[in-house]
């Protein structure tokens, strides 16, 4: 029987009861699914339920064949080697031990002979050059993630499971993920807001608070369905509210009809015009009338609202970020940087960065390339002052700012209000609100605690509380600042910054951001 996964009713709630999705029926066979949606929707929730590691709230999930989850590695235990991550290292031991010819005879029943072999092939598939021995210290991010991504192939799986797998890959190590990918035959469903990966899928699922719902063909193919569906959902959606609004005004014109000839009647009654037995069953006759006509119009109105429920039903309600930014007041000529010959690192006479110049002159957007260990960061360390070159020099002409991915700026035991006051003294409490509310952070969203955020969140909230502020730095150093962004978020932010005019300093490897922020030049430190 084929491998498959099935979904039957499958939802899911946290242990507090609140629920994160629901009535999820879904069905994966050997084909590349994109698993797509807002940030908090419940995507990598569901990533662990298909791979067993949670329990569903109600629901079931039934699977064929053999799962392999890709894990982020977030934190690194010191002498750990990839042999250690990927859990093979008793394994692989034994087998040492076997060909040395000092196992046993209960010892050399439980070898597998072929655990280096396909280890090597793994390790070969993902484009990394390491041995089972090698530390996970000495690798970075991105080689981190390739390791992880090898342990999962490590028993040719029916499917892969992958979250954000494209986090922390630099170019070299996204290219090895999308030719992996390419030639897999198997299944694998990937969470991933990554455009240039996403075109790559032979169906797209996109999780939503109405549901799932599957769409087939790539990134481009499920948008351009999904800008017909909710053009077509919110016709019907104003059709139905304007029914409804036609209905509401025809019951008002009635009603004051009505209420017209009721004091009519009264005068006349008052005044000894009508004789009593009349005046007493016109009463009664529109009493009785009245209330065939508030039945009938209730029915109307039920009936409207249906329509528009149902309607409304189809168009999920976004909140929008839409953002309006103060000038910096950046001048064309305006020298903002410039480097000069610099050289700095970590340990003496072991340089990260060797005689790097760079001058960036006006609204220049410039775009920090590089593969992973090519001293991004230390370049970005040495710019901002966090660490001192060896030689060379280092001229800021400008005010700046840097975001990186964690938003390190922010104190995460401030709430979002009072990190923006902490970072732009003296604003009043009417402008912060302004600024946040921009952003998202309406009401008592801009009093929740920083460190209660999600990676999303807590990039808008490090956005908020930088290009908010009344006179915004004129130049905007972002490291990596799309790993924790969902689509909306991550389109929202582009459309922010294309209208900041300041200087842009930019290291990622999302060649869809770069080309929406129009980067104007590329420094590559690996070249």
């Amino acid at each position: 029987m084929p491998a498959s996964i099935t979904t039957f009713d499958l939802g899911w709630s946290t242990p507090e009861g609140r629920p994160v999705f629901q009535s999820l029926n879904l069905n994966f066979t050997a084909q590349r699914v994109g698993i797509v949606g807002r940030n908090g929707i419940g995507k990598s929730t569901l990533l662990s339920l298909l791979a067993g590691e949670r329990e569903p709230s109600h629901g079931k999930i039934t699977v064929r064949g053999k799962v392999a989850a890709l894990r982020q590695i977030l934190q690194v235990p010191p002498g750990m080697t990839i042999a250690g991550l990927l859990g093979i290292d008793g394994p692989l031991a034994l087998q040492r031990k076997a060909a040395s010819g000092e196992a046993t005879m209960e010892e050399l029943a439980e070898v597998d002979w072929t655990l280096d072999t396909r280890l090597e092939a793994a390790l070969a598939r993902v484009g990394l050059a390491a041995t089972p021995d090698t530390r996970l210290q000495s690798l970075s991010g991105g080689q981190r993630t390739r390791a992880a991504m090898a342990g999962a192939l490590l028993n040719a799986p029916d499917f892969l499971l992958l979250d954000e797998p494209t986090n922390n890959l630099d170019r070299e190590g996204r290219l090895a993920l999308f030719e992996l990918l390419a030639s897999w035959r198997a299944g694998a469903i990937i969470v991933s807001h990554d455009r240039e990966l996403l075109e790559n899928m032979d169906a797209i699922v996109e999780m939503t608070s109405l549901g799932a719902t599957r769409y087939g063909g790539p990134w481009s193919h499920y948008r351009e369905r999904k800008a017909i569906e909710l053009a077509a959902a919110q016709r019907d959606l104003e059709t139905a509210e304007r029914q409804l609004a036609q209905i509401e005004r025809k019951v008002q014109v009635a009603t004051e009809r009505k209420q017209r000839r009721d004091a009519s009647g009264h005068r006349k009654g008052a005044r000894g015009d009508m004789p009593g037995i009349l005046a007493g069953t016109r009463k009664a006759r529109a009493e009785n009338s009245s209330g065939d006509a508030n039945r009938i119009a209730q029915r109307l109105r039920a009936q409207a609202a249906s329509l528009a429920d149902t309607a409304r039903e189809q168009v999920e309600i976004i909140d929008s970020m839409i953002v309006s930014l103060p000038p910096t007041g950046l001048p064309l000529n305006k020298t903002v940087l410039e480097l000069n010959a610099v050289s700095g690192g970590y340990q003496e006479c072991v340089p990260v960065i060797r005689d790097v110049s760079l001058t960036i002159t006006g609204p220049e957007r410039i775009a920090l390339s590089g593969p992973n260990g090519s001293g991004k960061t230390t370049l970005l360390s040495l710019i901002i002052g966090k660490l001192d070159p060896w030689s060379g020099s280092i001229t800021r002409g400008a005010s700046f700012a840097v975001l990186d991915q964690t938003a390190s700026i922010l104190d995460p035991a401030k709430s979002v209000s009072e990190n923006f006051h902490a970072l732009s003294p003296g604003v009043d409490a009417f402008a912060c609100r302004s600024a946040l509310a921009r952003f998202r952070f309406k009401a008592d969203a801009a009093l929740q605690r920083t460190d209660t955020l999600s990676g999303g969140q807590m990039l808008r909230a490090g956005l908020a509380c930088i290009l908010g502020s009344p006179k915004p730095p004129q130049l905007l150093i972002l490291d990596e600042p799309t790993n924790h962004l969902d689509m909306d978020s991550m389109e929202a932010i582009e459309a922010a910054l294309l209208s900041y005019d300041g200087a842009l300093l930019v290291v990622s490897h999302d060649e869809a951001f770069l080309d929406a922020l129009r980067i104007s030049r590329r420094v590559d430190l690996g070249e």
